[in-house]
């Protein structure tokens, strides 16, 4: 598996399947030599690099409809709908206690990908350096409007999906040949322009117009990127696992949480033999 990457894709709630399909990988002993994620991907990379099967489960299923977790009342201490310091400090180490021993030491390369809300370009950090409040996390999961700007190093970052939504080139220049994706959207999605983006787009352009431009480009961009992903997958330097149908990014039910966690879980065993002949040739 030296030269196969793990690609995470980001999606909130959607990467409840990523969490399924991960946890098949801790369960068959699967471990890649270097993952690259953004968004949500990237908190999902961490249960599996520390090996805490269920745990992003657990998490988002326990606290979804927890007001600590995410809710209005976060903007007025936070100025963000999710809870930042429970979500990212107390979760993790009181509540649903992290491995930081065991994620640190990985024997490969982690990287997640967060925007530079002032240049708006991609910026991809070593997330084995991941301070134990996890500003890198929030970082890249940091959606405009719904987060803060999240600021490492005195430099405000964003939601790193803004600038590089499925990030094939960064592992491609990281040396890797072959990918392994887990996507969050059924296969023939493509992404539109919707008014809630343009409204955030407005909003950002005075203080960040870099990232207000980029955002307009967002859609071409991941299409682009969609259809060069696919095109691997026909080459046979691909092999991707995504939801059977669309999944809800703020979803509320309990059930369909577990039945999305299950959907991931169940196709990657089902596809075992094939996958690991993939990564092993």
């Amino acid at each position: 598996m030296k030269d196969t990457s793990l690609i995470l894709e980001g999606g909130t709630f959607r990467t409840l399947f990523t969490a399924g399909v991960l946890d098949a990988f801790i369960d068959e002993k699967i471990t890649m030599p270097y993952v690259v994620a953004i968004s949500a991907g990237a908190i999902n990379a961490c249960s599996y690099i520390s090996e805490q099967k269920e745990r992003t489960l657990r998490v988002i299923r326990n606290y979804r409809h927890d007001k600590r977790y995410m809710g209005i009342g976060n903007f007025l201490k936070e100025k963000s709908y999710f809870g930042l310091d429970f979500a990212y400090n107390v979760l993790p180490n009181k509540l649903e206690i992290f491995d930081w021993d065991k994620y640190q030491a990985y024997n490969g390369k982690i990287e997640f990908g967060v925007t530079n809300a002032v240049t708006g370009d991609v910026e991809y950090l070593d997330a084995l350096h991941m301070d134990k409040e996890c500003m890198l996390l929030r970082a890249t999961c940091a959606i405009p409007i719904l987060f803060p700007e999240i600021k490492i190093n005195d430099t405000p970052y964003y939601d790193g999906g803004l600038a590089d939504p499925i990030p094939v080139q960064r592992a491609e220049q990281s040396g890797f040949e072959k990918h392994v994706f887990i996507l969050t959207r059924p296969q023939g999605y493509r992404k539109k322009m919707d008014r809630k983006s343009k409204w955030v787009m407005k909003l950002l352009s005075r203080k960040y117009p870099a990232l207000s431009n980029l955002m307009a480009t967002r859609v071409e961009r991941y299409n682009r990127t969609l259809s060069y992903v696919e095109g691997l997958e026909k080459e046979g330097r691909a092999f991707i696992f995504r939801p059977d149908y669309s999944l809800n990014s703020f979803e509320k039910n309990i059930g369909r949480m577990n039945e999305t966690y299950q959907m991931g879980y169940d196709q990657t065993m089902k596809q075992l033999d094939a996958f690991t002949k993939f990564i092993q040739t």
